[in-house]
């Protein structure tokens, strides 16, 4: 092929449509023609559109199918809704943190309202000093948890663990504390379990030693 066939090859070997022989002579092309190189930066941003497209658009779709004339209404309606909730739950935790601020440790707010249902549990272990706040959040599939923690007698590796009602355990998150750090870690997980069915939080060593209990219910 020549090089000018080349040269217009940038675009369907950034959207992956090349077979795989000319993907293979286009690739040779590439590392010598900063050209190409150049268009194949530009051709990112498009190409991942495309692709975030394709895993959208059910395979019953054709890909050239116009949208309906209320979809933009109903998708400026679900985006107004998602930014609602996201405030309403902002609104929880900063009520709740005010709660924390005058009660004692082990204490649990639960904030529901109509949206989704949020837990909030935090708490102070007198031993070993380690101060853990558990957000979790009602999900199809079970809970998505927040987890923050202060810890500041490490190096140590550390879980935090979800004991049900009937007392099975799931591992959430794990960690590690660097030495004498006793900055506010922010991680996330997720439990199988519902938080109605959460008897409780252990935030533990990796081997095993329990460093703070918090109320699930």
């Amino acid at each position: 092929m020549r090089s000018l066939e080349r040269h217009r090859d940038v675009g369907a070997y950034a959207l992956g449509v090349l077979d795989e022989a000319e993907a293979f002579r286009f690739e040779d092309h590439l590392m010598e023609c900063p050209r190409c190189a150049a268009h194949m930066t530009g051709f990112g941003p498009t190409t991942r559109q495309l692709m975030l497209y394709r895993r959208a658009t059910p395979h019953r779709v054709h890909a050239l199918a116009q949208p309906g004339p209320r979809l933009l209404d109903r998708l400026l309606r679900e985006v107004a809704a998602r930014h609602r909730a996201r405030r309403r739950r902002f609104l929880y935790g900063l009520a709740a943190a005010v709660v924390f601020a005058g009660a004692g440790p082990g204490i649990a707010v639960h904030a529901a309202h109509g949206g989704p249902s949020v837990r909030v549990t935090a708490t102070t272990d007198p031993e070993s000093g380690v101060w853990a706040q558990v957000t979790s959040e009602d999900e199809g599939y079970g809970s998505g948890v927040e987890l923050k923690v202060r810890d500041g007698s490490g190096p140590r590796s550390c879980r935090l663990v979800a004991v049900g009602q009937d007392g099975t355990e799931q591992i959430l998150t794990s960690w590690t504390v660097p030495g004498h750090d006793a900055r506010t870690n922010t991680l996330r997980g997720a439990s199988a379990l519902h938080p109605e069915e959460i008897d409780h939080y252990e935030v533990r060593t990796a081997g095993g030693a329990r460093l703070a209990t918090l109320p699930g219910r």
